[in-house]
């Protein structure tokens, strides 16, 4: 069974089926009630309304406040290849957050923003918490999950290296596809090693499998929630295998036009074209308005050629005078605070 999430004329966003197909979806309920039981909803037959795959947008089938908690370093050979090379095994994972309005799906553009020349893969498996987790041991952690989708991290590189902190370079408008979502039970323990390919222009260049995690999903879900608890529909990216494009000499990075194919043994794939920053830039001078609050993510078909995210307007030209102009902002900070407070000087 594989698990979407839908819009149908532009209504709230619902949870259904794919057929195997792909040609039609059976609803099966909102997307609130469908993580207040997923457990049930995914071990239960679908049995709901039936319409033409044709007729609905698909979105990611995710809480607007859902945590989607990433997991950075996780195969060694990814480790060895990259900045980090030389430092062994981390002592313990490596997290980082996403927004989940970086999240979309299959057969969306993605935009290389302003001040990259490109971006790059990393082919993973999405985890979906399925239970609260609140000081869970690594076992109880995993039967919690719900099921698992193949997913893109795809990272603006040069924004990634900005500053300490991965943020900015993990959470590009769009820049999150999911495949749709498959029921834990029928994908079995990723420790047993399910193969994740990745393909660009339709050549691969990541080819790895999960058993090469350093930190599994059990391990990693438990010690989150230590500090934490973990919530239904909560996400984990379990990270990547080696083959990324920085990392390659020359650097290979994807360029508009290009199309980007994450594949997942059990799971399905996801796919998504390439396109220049212009397409972002299009739509929010065209006057594109964000989704309202709790009414979940916008985004297009798979069909359609419309950016389906909208974020906030890029940096302008002052972006080339950013070293500059932080140690301005810094020289600022400094003055302000060795100046006494005027507002404090009149109370006191």
């Amino acid at each position: 069974m594989r698990i979407v999430g839908i819009r149908r004329d532009g209504g709230p966003v619902e949870v259904a089926a794919l057929s195997p197909d792909g040609t039609e979806v059976t609803v099966l309920a909102g997307l609130r009630e469908f993580w207040a039981g997923a457990s049930a909803w995914l071990s239960r037959e679908p049995a709901g309304e039936t319409v033409p795959a044709s007729a609905v947008a698909f979105v990611p089938p995710v809480l607007p406040e859902a945590r989607v908690i990433c997991v950075g370093l996780n195969y060694l050979r990814h480790v060895a290849e990259g900045s980090y090379a030389g430092e062994g095994v981390p002592p313990h994972p490596t997290l980082f957050a996403r927004w989940t309005r970086s999240l979309t799906v299959g057969g969306v553009p993605v935009p290389v923003p302003s001040g990259e020349d490109g971006l790059d893969w990393e082919g993973e498996v999405v985890a979906y918490v399925g239970a609260p987790l609140a000081d869970a041991g690594p076992d109880e952690a995993l039967a919690a999950v719900a099921g698992y989708s193949a997913f893109n991290d795809i990272t603006s590189r040069r924004a990634q290296k900005l500053t300490s902190q991965w943020i900015l370079g993990k959470n590009g408008d769009n820049s999150g596809p999911l495949g749709p979502l498959v029921p834990a039970a029928e994908v079995g323990d990723l420790r047993d090693g399910l193969r994740v390919r990745t393909r660009v222009n339709g050549e691969v260049v990541q080819d790895g499998s999960t058993d090469e995690m350093v930190y599994t999903v059990g391990d990693t879900l438990a010690l989150i929630s230590r500090t934490f608890t973990l919530r239904p529909g909560d996400l984990l990216a379990t990270g990547t295998p080696s083959g990324v494009g920085y990392a390659r000499t020359p650097p290979w990075l994807l360029r508009p036009g290009d199309e980007v194919e994450v594949e997942v043994e059990r799971l399905g794939s996801v796919r998504n074209p390439i396109v220049a920053n212009d397409a972002r830039l299009k739509e929010v001078t065209a006057g594109a308005r964000a989704p309202r609050p709790g009414r979940g993510l916008t985004y297009a078909s798979p069909s359609s050629t419309t950016v389906g995210t909208v974020s906030e307007p890029p940096l302008t030209a002052r972006t080339a005078a950013a070293p500059s102009g932080s140690r301005q902002m810094s020289t600022q900070y400094a003055r302000r605070a060795s100046r006494p407070s005027r507002r404090r000087s009149r109370r006191q």
